[in-house]
């Protein structure tokens, strides 16, 4: 089992849900966070001020999938998310020593 995180652009949510759910991935987590990489932030001009934004609004996604299954959800990540452009973000794998699904109490694979 891994876990995969991606860390991508907001408008590009609804695409990569679409892409996910295609290939049978059942579930997924996603948090509005900030942060920045080579982007560095920006400058905005507010009311005629202009300021700096340091950080970037992202999403944060996290699935949980079988390994087989890993590799696909990359791939699908990786291009729904791509704009071609800086800042289109990162994807993350790590393993899954144990899940266990609270209601049922199910474990591993079939938790998932």
């Amino acid at each position: 089992m891994k876990l995969i995180t991606a860390i991508i652009k907001p408008f590009k949510l609804e695409e990569v849900r679409l892409a996910l759910t295609a290939i049978g991935v059942h579930g997924m987590t996603v948090t509005e966070v900030k942060g920045f990489g080579r982007q560095k932030g920006h400058t905005e001009i507010y009311r005629g001020a202009e300021y700096i934004v340091n950080f970037l609004p992202k999403l944060r996604i996290e699935i949980a999938v079988g390994s087989d299954l890993a590799e696909q959800a990359v791939q699908v990540i990786t291009a729904g998310a791509r704009t071609g452009q800086i800042g289109d973000g990162k994807v993350f794998v790590t393993p899954i020593e144990n899940a266990v699904r609270i209601r049922t109490g199910e474990t591993d694979n079939d938790a998932l």
